[in-house]
C-alpha cells in the first residue's frame, strides 16, 4: 500500500515541502483545486523529488482536454514517467459561476473529457489519426508541428474523482484509476464504490476494475494541545463536506442522512462557527481515522490495505512532519507484520 499526501500550492513552500516530505517515507503527493494553479507545484515536486505526482484533482470542464493533454503530457516527461492525471467534475453552482464554464450533463461530458484525452496521447505516441467526435467535444486537427516531442514514458494514466454511482460506473469503464473523496468509509466503498467500479468494469469488458486511490481525513496527534488542534480541524472540514447535497450519500449508507440539510443550513446562514458541533464522535471516527501516530497506522492498514493500491492522507491541520514521519512509518510496520502473518 503506497502511502501520499496532499501538499501547498504555495510555490514558494512546495521545495522545501516534498523534501521533508519524502525524507518522512511518503512515496507521492498531489494537488487540489482551490486557490491556487494545480499543476505548477507539481513541477516544483518533480524538479526537487522522486515522489510520485498527481492532480487530486484538477476540474476537467473548465479545461479544453487539448491543454489538460499538453499538460499532462509535459508533466510526465519532466517527472520522468512519475505523474498521474487525476481529474475531477466539481458541483454545479462552482462550474457555472465560479469558472463561467459548462455544466450540463456530467458524466456523459466527463465520459468525453477522458476518451478525447487519451485519443489526443495515441495520437502523440503512436502517430494514429486524430479524429474524436463527442457531443461536447471535437479533434479533428493535429498537425505535425503541434505534436510534442516523444518521451520514453507512456502517457499519464487518467484517474477520475468519483463519489456518486454514476460517476464511479464510468470511472470502471474508462479510468486508470479512481480517486475517493476523503468524506467516505469503508463501508461506503464496500456498498457502493467497489459494486459500482465492478459494474462499470464488466460493461466495457475490462478484465480488471481500474486502480483505487482512496483519501482519508487523518486526525493524530501526541499530546493534548495536538489533540485539540486535530480534532477541531477534522470536525470542521467533515462538517464543511457535510453541507454539499452531492456528499449526503456518504451519510445516506450510515443513516445520518438528516445531518446533511442541517450543516447546509448553518452554512447559508453564515454560521460557520457552529457547524462542527454537528459532528458527533460517532461520525468524525467512522470517516475519518483517528488516534494517535502507532493507532492511525494500523487503523489505515486495516480499513484500506485490502483493497486501495494507494492511500492519500488529507490532513486540514497544520501537522507537524515528525508526526507524520511517525504515521508513516507505522503504517509500513502494520504492512510488513500483516503480509508476514498472511
Amino acid at each position: 500500500m503506497l502511502l501520499d499526501i496532499g501538499i501547498t500550492t504555495d510555490l514558494s513552500l512546495v521545495p522545501n515541502r516534498v523534501s521533508e516530505l519524502a525524507s518522512a517515507g511518503f512515496d507521492g503527493v498531489f494537488t487540489a483545486e482551490s486557490n491556487r494553479d494545480v499543476f505548477a507545484p507539481l513541477v516544483l515536486a518533480a524538479e526537487h523529488s522522486d515522489l510520485y505526482c498527481y492532480t487530486n484533482i484538477a476540474l476537467a470542464f473548465p479545461r479544453s482536454p487539448m491543454l489538460l493533454a499538453c499538460t499532462g503530457w509535459d508533466l510526465q516527461n519532466y517527472s520522468q514517467g512519475k505523474m498521474a492525471l487525476g481529474l475531477g467534475s466539481q458541483i454545479k453552482p462552482h462550474i457555472e459561476k465560479r469558472y463561467s464554464a459548462v455544466w450540463q450533463r456530467p458524466v456523459t461530458q466527463m465520459r468525453e473529457v477522458i476518451e478525447s484525452i487519451k485519443a489526443i496521447f495515441e495520437c502523440w505516441s503512436e502517430g494514429s489519426e486524430l479524429n474524436y467526435q463527442g457531443e461536447f467535444y471535437k479533434f479533428s486537427l493535429m498537425t505535425p508541428i503541434f505534436v510534442p516531442d516523444a518521451m520514453p514514458w507512456k502517457p499519464p494514466p487518467v484517474w477520475l474523482a468519483a463519489l456518486g454511482p454514476l460517476m464511479t460506473k464510468l470511472a470502471g469503464e474508462i479510468s486508470d484509476g479512481v480517486l475517493i473523496h476523503p468524506f467516505s468509509s469503508r463501508k461506503f466503498l464496500d456498498e457502493v464504490t467497489i459494486p459500482a467500479l465492478i459494474e462499470g468494469a464488466k460493461k466495457a469488458g475490462r478484465e480488471n476494475k481500474p486502480k483505487l486511490i482512496t483519501n482519508s481525513i487523518v486526525c493524530s496527534y501526541r499530546s493534548d494541545e495536538e489533540y485539540e488542534k486535530a480534532i477541531k480541524g477534522a470536525k470542521f472540514n467533515l462538517a464543511f463536506y457535510g453541507s454539499t447535497p452531492a456528499y449526503k450519500v456518504t451519510l445516506d449508507v450510515h443513516g445520518w442522512g438528516d445531518m446533511q440539510p442541517v450543516l447546509n443550513r448553518l452554512t447559508k446562514e453564515g454560521r460557520w462557527d457552529e457547524i462542527s458541533s454537528v459532528i458527533t464522535d460517532e461520525v468524525l471516527h467512522t470517516l475519518a481515522v483517528v488516534g494517535e501516530p502507532s493507532e492511525v497506522g494500523s487503523q489505515l492498514v486495516e480499513r484500506f490495505g485490502d483493497v486501495a493500491d494507494r492511500v492519500g492522507l488529507s490532513i486540514p491541520y497544520d501537522a507537524p512532519v515528525d508526526l507524520l514521519a511517525e504515521i508513516v512509518d507505522h503504517v509500513k510496520l502494520t504492512s510488513s507484520k500483516k503480509q508476514k502473518n498472511n
